[in-house]
């Protein structure tokens, strides 16, 4: 079995005196698709800000790709190639959308030259092509998501975290963010994807954590998880 490109133990993180998560204890091997589900305010977004060390951990163990991660850097996990969309896509508003590529294909070494792994995101996304020269903030929302997740594609991490992807998106967007969401997955991304669409979330995953009130109550592979809908419902309220 491979060594997991993930490993969480005893993970604590929260806000001063709030505790957000406490106690979660997860892994992630490479290729793998796992989702974290969970009603508001059960700790999700804040699971992965820790992860991705943009909060600090109070307690735990955290190792990325085998090395210890608790306390680097955000920007050197991204180097390592840990790329995480935070709730809110996280696009630079005042950065046109060929920059906001440019810092994101400059965040690690990268494969190919910049203007081919551009034209390879634009052939995907050719709207952002159409746009390339206006500001992300002057985008649409879904355009905004789709900005973000060419964030992937054009140096594609290790791994991607991956923050309500479907959040303040029309249904034609959500269905579109899903779809690439799973050639992401189907091409061997490391993905773990917090969402609070369980439906698509648990589709698109192999597996499957339930977050409740800041601690994993419930985990499995997907497909029983949506055999187990009354205790799904119980736990996510």
């Amino acid at each position: 079995m491979s060594q997991p490109i993930l490993e969480v133990e005893d993970l604590h993180a929260g806000y001063g005196p709030i505790k957000a998560v406490r106690g979660c204890s997860l892994a992630l091997s490479p290729g793998e698709t796992v989702a974290v589900v969970g009603a508001n305010g059960a700790g999700k977004t804040t699971l992965l800000r820790a992860l991705s060390n943009l909060l600090p951990h109070e307690q735990g163990r955290v190792r990325f790709l085998g090395e210890p991660a608790s306390g680097a850097p955000a920007h050197h996990l991204a180097r390592r190639g840990l790329l995480h969309i935070p709730e809110g896509r996280g696009t630079l508003g005042r950065l046109a959308v060929r920059e906001n590529l440019r810092i994101a294909y400059d965040v690690r070494p990268a494969s190919q030259p910049f203007e081919a792994a551009l034209q390879r995101v634009f052939a995907r996304f050719p709207r952002l092509g159409e746009r390339q020269s206006q500001t992300a903030g002057s985008l649409s929302g879904g355009e905004q998501q789709m900005l973000a997740l060419a964030r992937a594609l054009i140096n594609p991490p290790r791994l991607l975290l991956v923050d309500e992807p479907s959040l303040g998106l029309s249904p034609v967007m959500i269905g579109e963010a899903f779809r690439v969401l799973r050639e992401f997955r189907d091409s061997g991304m490391s993905i773990l994807l917090v969402e609070q669409n369980v439906m698509s979330a648990l589709k698109l995953a192999s597996r499957a954590y339930v977050l409740r009130q800041g601690q994993i109550v419930m985990q499995g592979d997907s497909g029983k998880l949506l055999a187990e809908g009354d205790m799904l419902k119980h736990y996510l309220g």
